[in-house]
């Protein structure tokens, strides 16, 4: 198992370590529900460094861009950030990310941990256009600080005024007395915070100076498994979970970042534009249990006849709502607004409900 520069503090302040993408990473600190609760209200530190950091340089950059993302570049300004998804040349989806427009003729990508080999070898794959890549997986260090209490927490640290940067775009400067230092507010909790990219050999001084400047807003370092219960209360796919390299993203309902704009041939457009004319075969929903019991991925769902419609692909017993919640793929008849059906639980059938997404609305 690989080590992130933050895996001794991580110990050190009780983590539960186990096995995520390759990494040693904490699961949880002082129970999900606790840590969940504490992110929502106040402020919490995930260490995200086992994700990946691709560069991608040259004249080409915009261009290539484009062709190996769903959504339109031509829309990012420098600064900007842009949510979008590899389409894999059959239809399905390589891995989800973000696109940070750098300066012109630079972009990174920031893909999940657990694809980063697989990207990086599709990206390989698809270059025919000469631009540099550049695999800085293994040199940058990752912290997100989430909460509404983050700025807060951290605005001692830097002379970048905080409150500047909106929801999907970042800044480049001075942070704990580092230079050179990425904070973008792009949030996988929904909770408001910060990103910070950092070079591997300056996060300690980064991670000590965060709870040191944090520490009267009761900053508390959180685990993995409350960012899939808050990613999951916001209706945020997980790649594996709810996307994968067999699911389109028309049926994952991206339709928002495929755009069949001008000038933009991304790979796989002419299969999903058809895809949205013909209609599809099944949507990702999601869903909040009537009746007792919580939803797993796997889990089938069935119509009152019993007759298989779906299949769950993330579930949990929500903190922040206290209620069982869901997401799965039904067929498109299943997937209307108060459309019910089983989920079946130990060869039990039970009830649930489509809802609007997100779950949890601040």
């Amino acid at each position: 198992m690989k080590n992130t520069p933050f895996t001794h503090f991580n110990e050190q302040r009780g983590g539960k370590m186990v096995e995520f993408a390759g990494y040693c990473m904490p699961v949880e600190f002082n129970g999900v529900k606790d840590e969940h609760l504490h992110v929502r209200n106040k402020v919490g530190v995930f260490d995200v460094s086992h994700m990946g950091e691709i560069w991608v340089k040259g004249e080409k950059a915009f261009d290539f861009v484009q062709k190996v993302t769903t959504n339109d570049v031509s829309k990012l300004s420098q600064g900007k950030i842009q949510y979008s998804c590899f389409p894999n040349g059959k239809g399905g989806i390589v891995d989800d990310l973000l696109v940070y427009y750098y300066e012109p003729n630079k972009y990174l990508l920031v893909v999940n941990a657990s694809n980063v080999e697989k990207d990086w070898n599709w990206l390989n794959s698809q270059n025919d256009m000469g631009v540099e890549l550049e695999n800085a997986s293994d040199n940058i260090a990752q912290l997100a600080i989430q909460g509404p209490r983050a700025i807060q927490a951290l605005q001692s640290l830097t002379t970048v005024n905080l409150a500047d940067i909106t929801y999907y775009t970042f800044k480049v400067g001075d942070f704990a007395g580092v230079n050179e230092v990425i904070i973008s507010a792009t949030g996988y909790t929904g909770a408001g915070g910060f990103e910070i990219y950092m070079f591997r050999e300056d996060a300690e001084k980064i991670w000590n100076a965060i709870f040191e400047a944090g520490k009267d807003e009761d900053i508390r370092p959180i685990g993995l498994a409350a960012r899939d219960t808050l990613r999951l209360e916001m209706g945020f796919c997980l790649y594996g979970n709810d996307i994968d390299d067999t699911t389109s993203p028309i049926e994952a309902g991206l339709g928002w970042i495929t755009k069949f704009v001008k000038g933009n041939d991304f790979i796989d457009r002419k299969y999903m534009e058809e895809l949205k004319e013909k209609g599809i075969e099944r949507q990702l929903v999601g869903f909040e249990m009537i009746d007792r019991g919580i939803p797993r991925q796997h889990y089938e769902l069935v119509d009152q006849n019993d007759q298989k419609i779906g299949e769950v692909t993330s579930g949990t017993m929500s903190p922040s709502l206290n209620k069982a919640i869901g997401m799965g793929y039904v067929k498109p008849q299943f997937a209307k607004l108060g459309s019910e059906f089983f989920v079946k639980i130990r060869n039990k059938n039970i009830k649930a409900q489509v809802v609007k997404l997100p779950f949890y609305k601040q």
